[in-house]
């Protein structure tokens, strides 16, 4: 039997790995029949559930035309299109997309982009990207510099260039001395010393997830915040890149998680997973029609894929952009992440394990603690957040966990359903959720 190495976690706790069979809806169906409701989304990427018909039938009518033409090439409708469509969501001035086939992808043309535009405006010494301890932002070489995630990218240390850091302002896990407001300050001021101390002639960016992934467990930021830190990069000529790989595409119950602090535009913004509804691997960066003509006057931009504005992918991601809103399911998302936040409140107050609950939209995530009064985690070997997951598994239910930098920043899961999940469907969620809770709690705390 062949092998195909990748790490995950098993049900069984063995090497055998879980087959999956049929996904419709917010349901996957396991090789042996079992069905289990995705309450992550995957990898928080399924955001109009599995097998939508709409967009099946505009796949279908798109492998009837053409599959794949080289974007150095050749142009085709359904690029143009999505790239139209985004720039009328995004609002703002997005008015230029360049197309890829996933995060990682899209930060990383993000980050090549950005310094074609500074060396455009004769800016070649500008180069260096800050960003957030912690912080995830890709799996490509370049990008594990950038992400604050030291476990995550320790083996490779030696193959990337290391950017610089601040601390991202981590306010359920703040020193006992400082409030919300300390936090903040010292986050704002740790950004303009870093920009200062570098060489503000060097720095080029700022990278920052505007509401947290996985690596920070749905972390959000007063608006002041956000403000502050545009203010600061405004006053050095540095750019603003919101990666919104997981925030973006309606998840928060606007289009870009951005669109919740207008005064902090970002300058880029990359979007993936949700954008396509994982239909297809896709990306997309999104900047000004002004810094592509900077970009396209100096010779071009150095820098392609393969399957850059594949047809086939963007046709599936402009269905998948034309269902959210011809079903609304951005509003939606808004009401029924308020719904389950009261929910999973409730919870909490019954449990000893459940230490925050935050995010926004269907973007949330729970913190597991072994105490709530000192914020202590649980050690490596019982793997809370895993162990959850596995016992609501039992109980039909999937969701996504994570331990960051081997728990130093804490553990958690992701709360992120589709954006179609019925009021009925939300409820077995947060049942099945309740019942792997009390059995861990039951296991360990007794």
């Amino acid at each position: 039997m062949a092998l195909r190495y990748q790490h995950f976690i098993t049900p069984t706790g063995t090497a055998e790995f879980p087959k999956v069979v049929r996904g419709e809806g917010v349901y996957i169906w396991d090789h042996t029949g079992r069905r289990l409701l995705d309450g992550s989304s995957g990898a928080v990427s399924v955001n109009i559930g599995h097998a939508h018909p709409r967009v099946l039938e505009a796949m279908r009518e798109q492998m009837n035309k053409i599959i794949y033409a080289h974007s150095m090439r050749w142009d085709n409708d359904p690029s143009q299109a999505l790239a139209e469509r985004l720039a009328r969501l995004s609002g703002w001035d997005f008015e230029a997309a360049f197309f890829v086939s996933g995060g990682s992808e899209a930060n990383e043309a993000a980050i090549k982009f950005a310094r074609q535009v500074a060396v455009a405006r004769g800016q070649a010494s500008r180069y260096k990207i800050i960003s957030r301890v912690p912080s995830y932002h890709g799996a490509t070489t370049a990008l594990l510099g950038i992400t604050g995630d030291t476990d995550y990218a320790k083996a490779y240390k030696p193959m990337f260039v290391d950017m610089p850091k601040i601390d991202a302002p981590l306010l359920y896990r703040r020193p006992a001395h400082e409030s919300v407001d300390d936090v903040i300050d010292r986050c704002v001021r740790q950004l303009e010393d870093t920009i200062i101390a570098q060489g503000p002639e060097t720095v080029l960016a700022f990278m920052i997830e505007p509401v947290g992934g996985v690596s920070t467990g749905a972390l959000m930021s007063p608006v002041d915040y956000y403000d502050r830190c545009r203010q600061i990069c405004d006053r050095y000529g540095v750019l603003m890149i919101y990666d919104e790989i997981m925030s973006g595409a309606g998840r928060t119950g606007r289009f870009l998680a951005a669109h919740h602090w207008p005064d902090c535009r970002p300058d880029i913004v990359t979007l993936a997973k949700g954008v396509s509804g994982s239909y297809a691997p896709l990306g997309a960066v999104l900047a000004s029609s002004a810094m592509v003509n900077d970009v396209r006057l100096s010779g071009g931009f150095k820098h392609g894929h393969t399957y850059s504005a594949n047809p086939l992918g963007c046709a599936a991601s402009n269905m998948v952009l034309q269902v959210l809103e011809d079903e609304a399911l951005m509003p939606r998302a808004t009401l029924l992440g308020e719904r389950i936040r009261t929910r999973l409140e409730d919870l909490k107050s019954r449990t000893r394990v459940i230490g925050d609950i935050r995010g926004i939209g269907l973007h949330m995530a729970v913190e597991i603690v072994v105490d709530k009064d000192t914020k202590a985690i649980f050690t490596d070997e019982v793997r809370a957040s895993e162990k959850i997951g596995l016992l609501c598994r039992e109980y039909g239910l999937l969701l996504f966990s994570r331990r960051t930098a081997g728990a130093a920043y804490g553990e958690w899961l992701m709360f992120c359903p589709p954006l179609t999940i019925s009021d009925a469907e939300v409820e077995e969620m947060l049942a099945a959720f309740e019942k792997g809770v009390f059995a861990f709690q039951n296991s360990v705390c007794s």
